[in-house]
């Protein structure tokens, strides 16, 4: 065992079905469907009015739409009943991706708009994040600067809910950061309604690890508890990827190339050489980010799942194709061979780090045993595990450890062994092998008779090329600014 954990700290991880029977109840609380839409569902006018700016893509193209339009306020219509229109109480949109969660989707898109208005249910296929922050949002804004008091309200209240898997909800989020960097605050809260495979930032703040069973009624007491939830704080993370100009490389999703790279060199050394032509990549993360042998699993997964999409149509299928597959990879068996691909990665990788409260890089020497390596925001990593543990306080002194927290700053690095090792930390029999908690990642990498790394960050895998005698470098550092999140316990 690696380290030791408290018993009597609290249990984090639950169950997926628990979780499912969880999303079903609200302490007993019955909703009742028109209080419910008072809360939430903005006037019409409103409503019809960010829809046809995010059609139109323009900010005032909803001009139409406001009662006396050619006033630019909001005035007696016959909509309101002859009186001023009323923002609701904490006005909710939801973004849903209908490929989430098999069959659910469509039906789960379907019932939404029932309680909410279509204008309020936005389907990822048909409006894509950025449209509704760049449109959407600005027209409430467009509104608000020409006297809309109720459209004011509405933007300095609006909530967000996402039902997706982790992937769909970090590119909600990172489409909502762009608020925080052109000043247009505040940046709505998020929360999340799990229809993924792993759901792990669901599971953190409190909605849950998968689907509810009895979803119909579920849905109405997720959306009340969409309005009423505390806000909490999540700390995003930053890479930088700089690798030889030429390089081959099918970046995932959350990777986009860079037109300027600059990366903090004060105080390290270069084990190997830098290409005079470089090219750059830079993404955000939420959750992890891992290099070594769970990636190259995942990688290979991704691919067997875009080939025959057949054997994973949901997140119970997901899981068995996946565990099936990481043991035909050299994972739990590593054969009698001279296959560099299946030794440690000390061999390719060399690792510093600013611990807390340090400006200085720090080089952690990597374990000869350790075949992935991860950096973790979260308590949750690998759908509701908890592989850094719930670390008892003489520890953690120790170690120079603080506890772990989604929003102190830091990131957990540990490493997974092999297969067997990996599976005893799944199931929590022991913790991973703890490696530090950092302020700010380096990573360098280097080829030698390897001619691939892998490497994943939430959830998305990709395979890069390394070259013998040059380095590639990453580098990992937290956004300045926080996520909100909405909590649902």
């Amino acid at each position: 065992m690696e380290s030791p954990s408290s018993s009597a700290t609290r249990v984090t991880v639950r169950s997926s079905m628990m979780d499912s029977f969880r999303g079903c109840s609200l302490s007993g609380i019955r909703i009742d469907k028109e209080d419910l839409k008072k809360k939430l569902v903005m006037p019409t006018y409103i409503r019809f009015a960010m829809r046809d700016s995010i059609r139109l893509k323009d900010p005032t193209a909803g001009d139409s739409r406001l009662p006396g339009s050619h006033d630019l306020v909001a005035v007696p219509s016959e909509e309101n009943g002859g009186e001023d229109a009323v923002a609701p109480e904490m006005p909710v949109v939801v973004f849903i991706n209908p490929k989430s969660g098999g069959r659910h989707g469509p039906m789960l898109k379907e019932r939404l708009q029932l309680l909410m208005g279509e204008e309020q249910v936005f389907d990822l296929l048909d409006v894509k994040p950025h449209e509704f922050v760049q449109y959407g949002l600005g027209c409430l804004e467009h509104l608000a600067e020409h006297g809309d008091k109720c459209a004011k309200e509405c933007r300095q209240k609006i909530r967000v809910m996402v039902a997706g898997g982790d992937g769909t909800v970090g590119w909600v989020l990172g489409c909502l950061s762009v608020l925080q960097k052109q000043g247009r605050e505040p940046v709505p809260p998020v929360g999340v309604i799990p229809l993924g495979t792993g759901n792990d930032l669901s599971r953190s703040f409190g909605w849950g690890g998968s689907f509810p069973f009895a979803w119909k009624s579920a849905i109405k007491k997720t959306l009340y508890r969409a309005t009423t939830g505390p806000i909490c704080r999540l700390d995003s993370w930053n890479i930088l990827i700089q690798m030889p100009d030429g390089t081959v490389l099918e970046p995932p999703h959350s990777l986009k190339l860079a037109e300027e790279c600059t990366l903090d060199e004060v105080g390290l050394e270069i084990q190997g050489q830098l290409a005079e032509k470089r090219t750059c990549y830079e993404g955000v993360f939420y959750n992890y980010f891992s290099i070594g042998m769970d990636a190259q699993v995942a990688y290979g997964f991704h691919h067997l799942r875009n080939e025959k999409p057949y054997l994973a149509q949901g997140p119970i299928s997901n899981k068995l194709v996946y565990s099936g597959y990481s043991c035909t990879q050299g994972w739990f068996f590593t054969p009698c061979t001279s296959d560099p691909s299946l030794r440690g990665l000390r061999n390719i990788l060399r690792i510093h780090v600013k611990k807390v409260n340090c400006s200085e890089w720090e080089q952690i020497p990597v374990p000869s045993s350790v075949r992935a390596i991860v950096a973790l925001n979260l308590h949750n990593y690998g759908s509701g595990r908890n592989p850094w543990g719930n670390l008892k306080p003489d520890y953690l002194e120790k170690r120079g450890f603080v506890e772990a927290h989604a929003d102190d700053g830091l990131l957990e690095i540990f490493g997974l062994k092999q297969g067997w090792h990996a599976s005893f930390v799944m199931v929590e029999l022991i913790s991973a092998k703890h490696i530090a908690q950092a302020a700010a990642i380096r990573l360098e990498v280097r080829g030698g008779e390897w001619k691939n790394a892998y490497m994943q960050m939430d959830g998305e895998p990709w395979k890069q090329p390394m070259d013998e005698e040059l380095s590639t470098l990453v580098e990992i550092k937290r956004v300045p600014y926080q996520s909100p999140m909405i909590s649902g316990d």
